[in-house]
């Protein structure tokens, strides 16, 4: 727990600074950020596989949505809140990428009233499917991930590993070069 705090200080004092720096430990995901960098990008070498994070389907009651539902594909994992100011600014960015032929997921967290969040959904046009996550439950699956920065975006490639972690606002223009890079990858 202590070290959660730390990388929360330390990513609140960082502002924008960006670095390719992390570690990685073990055969799966564990997010470290060494020097609060906000923008991490992993050489294929240093990509553990992301947990698999499924949950209801924000849009579809009793529906299970999970990253499995995409095999072989990058894909853009996008954590978010309607409550959220910078998140409503993003949403349209996620949504031009998803457009675009990009697989955008979202996790809707922290959002008690679903009808709100859905109405959100709704009010924006997104089409790109979120996962329900009011209690953070989906999220406690990607070990040491700061789940108090919203929004915030993880980069899986084809295998479904984390490739990049942006730990601030993004535009479509900063992950579309990322996902076409990971989607160029041989298998």
């Amino acid at each position: 727990m202590r070290l959660f705090w730390a990388v929360v200080a330390v990513l609140a004092l960082a502002g924008c600074s960006a670095g390719k720096d992390a570690v990685v430990q073990g055969s799966s995901f564990s997010f470290v950020s060494p020097g609060g960098q906000v923008d991490i990008t992993y050489d294929v070498a240093q990509r553990q596989t992301a947990p698999v994070l499924a949950g209801e389907d924000l849009m579809n009651e009793g529906k299970q949505l999970s990253l499995a539902d995409f095999p072989g594909k990058a894909v853009v994992l996008n954590l978010w809140g309607q409550w959220c100011g910078p998140c409503r600014t993003e949403a349209p960015e996620m949504e031009s990428l998803a457009k675009k032929g990009v697989q955008v997921v979202g996790i809707d967290v922290r959002d008690p009233a679903r009808d709100v969040a859905q109405d959100f959904v709704r009010d924006r046009g997104l089409t790109y499917p979120s996962i329900y996550d009011p209690d953070g439950r989906v999220l406690l699956k990607l070990t040491g991930y700061p789940r108090n920065i919203i929004p915030s975006t993880i980069v899986l490639d084809k295998q479904h590993r984390v490739a990049a972690v942006f730990l601030r606002q993004v535009l479509a223009q900063d992950l579309l070069p990322v996902v076409q890079r990971l989607s160029a990858e041989a298998a």
